[in-house]
């Protein structure tokens, strides 16, 4: 393989972390609303698991609430199960039309749960980011012994290493915006 391969791998699966820790931040309750909260959940729709947006309008009138507008009528049950039995924690109130989630502000025990959390999932994403340096540097010292010359190998492992910390930055960046939209009261 060539040496722009390894560092475009490397780079590639960098990048894929950074994506993966932001969608998985995204859906960790800040005390605001926001309809990515519901991303994760599924509702039984005729036999097969669908997610809410795909049964029901989802719309944030204000910061605190959350509202769902199911299509059918006879949706309104299976949303209400789902939110329910998933790890929101909030109790959906219907009214006939409309299902309404209340955002609770949050108390500072929770807060400092989802800093946690929340610092678990960056600390995975720091992982994932080391194990691709880890790889592409492995496969520029296998391509020594291919040929390859000790120098152009120096050169391509600091480049390695350049892009790494440009994405561990990226991670701690992200991670204290998470952090301080938590910890904002």
């Amino acid at each position: 393989m060539e040496v722009k391969e390894y560092l475009q791998n490397a780079e590639d699966s960098m990048q894929l972390a950074v994506e993966y820790l932001d969608d998985t931040l995204s859906h960790i309750r800040a005390g605001k609303a926001s309809a990515r909260l519901l991303d994760g959940i599924r509702v039984d729709y005729y036999g097969s698991q669908a997610p809410i947006s795909n049964v029901a309008n989802v719309s944030v009138p204000d910061a605190r609430t959350i509202a769902i507008t199911p299509w059918e009528k006879s949706m309104f049950k299976e949303i209400e199960k789902a939110i329910i039995n998933s790890e929101l924690g909030i109790t959906p109130e219907n009214n006939g039309e409309v299902i309404r989630l209340s955002i609770p502000p949050l108390t500072e025990d929770r807060r400092k749960q989802l800093v946690k959390q929340s610092k678990a999932e960056a600390e995975n994403a720091k992982v994932s980011v080391r194990n691709a340096r880890r790889e592409a540097i492995e496969g520029l010292k296998k391509e020594i012994k291919q040929g390859l010359s000790e120098d152009v190998e120096k050169d391509a492992e600091a480049q390695v290493q350049k892009i790494h910390d440009k994405y561990m930055k990226k991670i701690d960046t992200i991670f204290a915006e998470k952090e301080k939209e938590i910890l904002t009261v």
